[in-house]
C-alpha cells in the first residue's frame, strides 16, 4: 500500500512540473523576458484587400525578411479584409499568437475614434514603424483647378460645391487627410462634402466626372499622371518626393498651406507579448529598414523612411489618439 502511495505521489509530481514547463513554453517561448526566437512560420496580416498600402508593404517586408535571410523562419501575408481593418484586428487579437503580427496605419487611431471598433492601439503591441506614406489629391486633366490654392478658394466660397472623393469610409485615412489639409486653408471643414467609394471606384468617379477630388495615396495617382488623365494638386508632405513623376507634385506647404498629413506606416503584435518577443521583432525589422532592398522599394512608391522602435512608436501613437482625435470632435465624428 505505502509503495502504491509512494509512485502514486511521484507521478503527480512529474506531471505537475511537466506541466508548469509547458504553459511557459507555450505563452512565450522564451520563458519570460528573455531572449525569444519564433519556432513556427510568421504570419503577417494585411488586415485588408490585395493591392492597397497594407498589403504591399507587409508583402515587401515579409519578402525581404525571407530573401536577404533576416529570418530563419518561413513568412507568409494573409488578407484579413472588412471594417476598415477591424476584421483583422480581431483576428489578432483572438489568436493572442506571437508569431503573428499586422501592419496598420492611422486607421488604427481613427476607427476605434469614430466607434466602428472596440479595439484600438492599445490592445495592440507597437513593435516598430517603418515608413511615412503621403497622400495626393488628384484631379481630372481637364479640371478648371490648377493649384490646390485656387481648389480651395471655390470651397471656401461654396464647400459642397466640390465633391470629395475617398476610398475610405467618413472619418477615416482620406476623408482625414483631405481635412486637415483642408482646414489650414480657410475651407469650413463642417460642410465639405465626402463621398466614399469603398468599391475602389475613386479614380474612375474623377475620371468620369461624378467626383471633383480624389483624395488618396501618392502611388495611387502615378499611372494615371504618366497616362495624361489625371493631375496632382497637391500632396501632404514637407517636401517634394524624389523620383520619376513624383518629384513633378507640389506640395501643400510650398502652396502656402503650412500643413501635413503623414501616413505612418508599421507592425502590431498581441497585446501580451514578452519583452524578448518585442525584442525580437524591432531587431528584424530595424535590419528590413536598414536594408537597401528596402530602400529601392521605398524610392518606388514614394515611401520615406520613419523607422522607430517600440518604445518611441508607443509614444507617437498616443499623441496621434490625441491630435486626430480633436479634428474628428470638431467634425463630429468622435464617438
Amino acid at each position: 500500500m505505502k509503495k502504491h502511495l509512494w509512485m502514486m505521489g511521484s507521478l503527480l509530481i512529474v506531471l505537475f512540473l511537466a506541466a508548469c514547463g509547458g504553459d511557459s513554453s507555450e505563452t512565450s517561448g522564451d520563458g519570460g523576458d528573455g531572449e525569444w526566437t519564433p519556432d513556427k512560420n510568421i504570419e503577417i496580416v494585411a488586415p485588408a484587400g490585395a493591392g492597397g498600402g497594407w498589403d504591399t508593404t507587409a508583402r515587401s517586408v515579409g519578402k525581404i525578411l525571407e530573401e536577404e535571410e533576416i529570418t530563419e523562419q518561413n513568412v507568409g501575408v494573409v488578407n484579413k479584409e472588412g471594417g476598415g481593418g477591424a476584421v483583422g484586428w480581431s483576428y489578432i487579437n483572438s489568436t493572442n499568437n506571437p508569431h503573428n503580427i499586422f501592419v496598420s496605419s492611422p486607421p488604427l487611431i481613427f476607427v476605434p475614434l469614430n466607434g466602428q471598433s472596440d479595439l484600438s492601439h492599445e490592445d495592440f503591441t507597437p513593435l516598430s514603424n517603418m515608413i511615412a506614406d503621403y497622400a495626393a489629391f488628384a484631379v481630372a486633366d481637364d479640371a478648371k483647378w490648377q493649384d490646390l490654392n485656387e481648389l480651395f478658394e471655390d470651397m471656401k466660397n461654396d464647400p459642397s460645391s466640390v465633391r470629395v472623393v475617398g476610398t475610405s469610409s467618413p472619418g477615416s485615412m482620406d476623408h482625414m487627410q483631405f481635412v486637415t489639409i483642408a482646414k489650414e486653408a480657410g475651407v469650413d471643414i463642417q460642410k465639405i462634402k465626402y463621398v466614399s467609394a469603398q468599391d475602389g471606384g475613386g479614380m474612375t468617379q474623377i475620371l468620369n466626372g461624378s467626383a471633383d477630388v480624389y483624395s488618396t495615396g501618392i502611388a495611387e495617382t502615378v499611372e494615371q499622371v504618366k497616362a495624361g488623365k489625371v493631375r496632382v494638386l497637391g500632396i501632404t508632405a514637407e517636401e517634394r518626393l524624389e523620383g520619376e513623376v513624383l518629384e513633378d507634385f507640389p506640395t501643400a506647404k510650398e502652396q502656402g498651406i503650412d500643413a501635413t498629413f503623414v501616413n505612418w506606416r508599421g507592425f502590431f503584435g498581441p497585446g501580451d507579448m514578452t519583452e524578448g518577443q518585442v525584442a525580437y521583432y524591432e531587431e528584424k525589422l530595424k535590419e528590413v529598414s536598414d536594408s537597401e532592398a528596402f530602400a529601392e522599394i521605398r524610392t518606388n512608391y514614394g515611401w520615406d523612411e520613419m523607422y522607430m522602435d517600440s518604445e518611441e512608436y508607443s509614444q507617437f501613437l498616443d499623441e496621434q489618439r490625441d491630435q486626430l482625435g480633436s479634428l474628428m470632435e470638431e467634425l463630429g465624428l468622435n464617438q
